[in-house]
């Protein structure tokens, strides 16, 4: 049999009708969907359930909805016509004869070698049952609208529908709006006011949502029609594209009511309006003319907290967006009297309740500001002195274009909306910048740096840095030797020294260097780095990452920008304590195949700075730790190639995919150094060993900072031992106690 897809609108009925005739003996078929089929015919069948026979082995189903009626003009061999569901049935069918009833008293009919449209389906059985037509289609509708709908059957339902009632209605107007919900403005003779179960017809899968309806006067509407509006429920077809009609039960049955095709599609930001504008003239039940009224007042993309008749403004110091839609915003609520009861800050259909989770402290600017003006001076009774707030969110950043705004919600249920436009930036610079703007003897900070900096890096992705630029000075040959790959990041000084003391060197002076910086860097010093380069006959690759970041994103970089199996990894901030250091980690690295080998790093005074990480099971506090740090570096100069738990990045020997095979630098931290010992712990758990060299040393200083004052500087420490202990001692405990792991 030939098929014929269903349309949502096709021609009248009567040219339908015309096509197909229906004669005794024969039926005509109709595919709803894939498992679904409705047969039109002539004859006495009884309504309800019945057994039918299928093709010439009558293979009996039991899955069978008649719906008959008396003919509007009766014939001698008939008097009825019928509409059969047949339900359940394979998607390989292929009819010719089809029985309904049992063995013995059952009706034989010849299946017509042609398959009906739904529309000529309908226009069958309006003809043959005139005004009985609407009540016949409306059971079956009613058969068809059990279980799950698929796409097919709605639009053959709304076929169906549109053959009995024409012009039942238009949906004129569809409201988009920032939390999915859609709001729906037509007429309808059907509509009712009150809440309804709906059928979306459109794009996408078939999605059954609550509309809350209302009605109102329409002077243009037809007779017996009146305008309607509704807001349907956000759900995946809430998009005004995606809607091409509604198939709903209304006052007297099922209905369908298309969307016209000359609609207008209002964005969220315009639907507010059009709801206001109709609001006042509709009528329907309580809840949905509140629901109606809340919509009606939602974010139009201005501010509107300043117009609030209370004593109540909001101002926003910082808003900054890290990967992830990972949120950390500042400012200040003015609120003397308590009339707001919700803070939120939104972005399309998600929410972040930030007055359960913000920190609180002292503004005094903001309270001197407003006590200066006489009609915001707070009550007596009031006590609020804490204006100023910080707090951490995530929302879904899929849109970049979303609008981000704050929504205060007051006790009265009166909304005022405040839109941001979000700074976006890493995790580790939005953090830096928050903590530098509060002042050091803040009694809050300890409790900003808690509950609100610590959780924020926490949730922030890995910083993968991006090369920009990679310029060879001279001829450069990765496959020579192990290269070299020094990370400049934004404190270390100039590199002219060291780029001296590898020249000078035999063993480094014709190794490939790769020295990666951050862009703005690069652009000041590319150049004359090339010219030492060439001076010192190097064979050096400059690398510019994007963005800014530290020594470790740029050793990270640096090694990106090679193919080799081995590197040898250098902070710009270190220099060799004499010659044959590349060659000693080299043979060491060789004789233990996929592991991390490192220097001594050591101060100026020939102190130790690193020796060594160790896991130091009965230290809480410092769960890892250095044995040697400050001892004289006479200390290990009897120890031989030691086995460690975590190797320092900042000077080591290692396989070039270590990096990417451990996962990268976390974008967590705000300093090196918990940084460095955080990826230096996952490379010995991807099965890298650590070891340190004694027998080899650098010398160099701890982290510059970048000039950061004494008082920020022990604050990013804090920060980064807190952020390393939250996710390292329960790992840690475990493993050394494996009697602690959780149930």
């Amino acid at each position: 049999m030939r098929e014929q897809s269903p349309a949502v609108i096709g021609p009248p009925a009567g040219g339908h009708a015309a096509s197909r005739a229906m004669r005794f003996g024969r039926v005509i078929g109709c595919r709803v969907d894939e498992t679904t089929w409705l047969i039109i015919g002539l004859g006495r069948v009884a309504a309800g359930d019945v057994v039918v026979g299928l093709g010439e082995d009558q293979a009996v189903t039991p899955s069978l909805f008649v719906s008959e009626w008396r003919l509007a003009a009766s014939s001698p061999r008939a008097k009825h016509g019928f509409a059969a569901l047949l339900l359940d049935v394979g998607t390989d069918l292929a009819m010719t004869t089809i029985r309904l009833g049992e063995e013995e008293t059952g009706a034989r009919y010849v299946v017509a070698p042609r398959l009906a449209s739904a529309e000529e389906a309908a226009a069958l059985v309006v003809e043959s049952a005139g005004s009985q037509s609407a009540a016949v289609l409306d059971r079956l509708v009613d058969a068809l609208m059990v279980g799950n709908v698929s796409r097919r059957r709605l639009l053959t339902i709304s076929a169906l529908l549109q053959s009995a009632h024409a012009s039942d209605g238009f949906i004129e107007l569809i409201g988009e709006s920032h939390d999915g919900a859609a709001f729906l403005q037509g007429w309808s003779r059907a509509m009712a006011p009150g809440p309804c179960r709906v059928s979306v017809v459109g794009n996408v899968t078939p999605v059954v949502a609550e509309c809350g309806i209302a009605i109102f006067p329409r002077p243009d509407a037809p007779d017996g029609a009146s305008g309607f509006v509704g807001l349907l429920e956000a759900s995946q077809a809430a998009s005004g594209l995606d809607i091409e009609g509604l198939v709903f039960r209304g006052r007297a049955g099922w209905r369908y009511v298309a969307v016209h095709p000359r609609k207008r599609i209002a964005g969220p930001l315009e639907t507010p309006e059009h709801i206001r504008s109709i609001l006042l003239r509709t009528h329907g039940a309580p809840d949905v003319l509140l629901s109606l009224r809340a919509a009606a007042n939602s974010f139009e993309g201005k501010e509107t907290v300043s117009s609030l008749p209370y004593p109540v403004r909001m101002g926003i110091d910082s808003t900054f967006e890290a990967d992830g839609g990972n949120l950390l915003v500042s400012g200040w609520l003015y609120d003397p009297d308590g009339h707001v009861a919700t803070v939120r800050l939104r972005r399309r259909d998600a929410a972040a309740c930030l007055d359960e989770r913000w920190t609180r402290f002292d503004r005094p600017d903001v309270t001197d500001s407003f006590n200066e003006q006489q009609h915001f001076t707070p009550s007596f009774w009031s006590e609020q002195r804490a204006h100023g707030f910080i707090a951490h969110a995530q929302l879904p950043n899929e849109d970049p274009d979303a609008p981000l705004y704050f929504e205060l919600t007051l006790h009265d249920s009166r909304r005022a909306f405040l839109p941001v436009k979000p700074t976006r930036v890493s995790a580790r610079l939005a953090a830096l910048r928050q903590i530098g703007s509060i002042d050091p003897a803040n009694c809050a900070l300890p409790a900003i740096v808690d509950s609100q900096i610590v959780p924020f890096l926490g949730q922030s992705g890995r910083f993968t840095p991006v090369i920009e630029t990679i310029l060879d000075a001279g001829s450069f040959d990765e496959e020579n030797s192990p290269p070299i790959v020094i990370g400049a990041g934004e404190s270390e000084e100039d590199i002219s020294p060291l780029l001296a003391l590898l020249a000078l060197d035999p063993e480094t002076r014709h190794t490939p260097i790769v020295i990666a910086m951050p862009a703005e860097r690069f652009r000041r010093q590319a150049a004359r780095l090339r010219e030492l380069a060439r001076f010192y006959s190097l064979s050096a690759r400059l690398v510019s990452v994007k963005g800014t970041g530290d020594v470790h994103d740029m050793l990270e970089a640096g090694t990106q920008a090679l193919s080799c199996e081995t590197v040898v990894s250098l902070s710009a901030s270190l220099i060799p304590r004499g010659t044959g250091w590349y060659g000693k980690l080299l043979a060491t690295a060789a004789t233990l195949k996929g592991s991390v080998v490192s220097p001594v790093l050591v101060y100026e005074d020939h102190s130790i700075r690193w020796a060594g990480s160790w896991i130091d099971d009965g230290n809480c506090d410092e769960p890892v730790a250095g044995r040697f740090a400050g001892y004289p570096l006479k200390a290990v100069a009897e120890m031989k190639l030691t086995r460690i738990a975590a190797a320092s990045l900042e000077c080591c020997v290692m396989p070039r995919d270590a990096l990417l095979r451990a996962g990268g630098f976390s974008g967590g931290y705000l300093g090196a150094q918990e940084k460095g010992l955080d990826l230096g712990l996952r490379l010995s758990r991807s099965g890298f060993d650590s070891y340190l060299l004694p027998s080899v040393q650098m010398w160099g200083c701890d982290d510059a900072g970048n000039g950061d004052s004494p008082a920020l500087a022990a604050l990013v420490e804090e920060i980064d031992r807190k952020i390393f202990k939250s996710q390292w001692l329960p790992i840690l405990t475990v493993e050394k106690h494996p009697e602690r792991r959780p149930a």
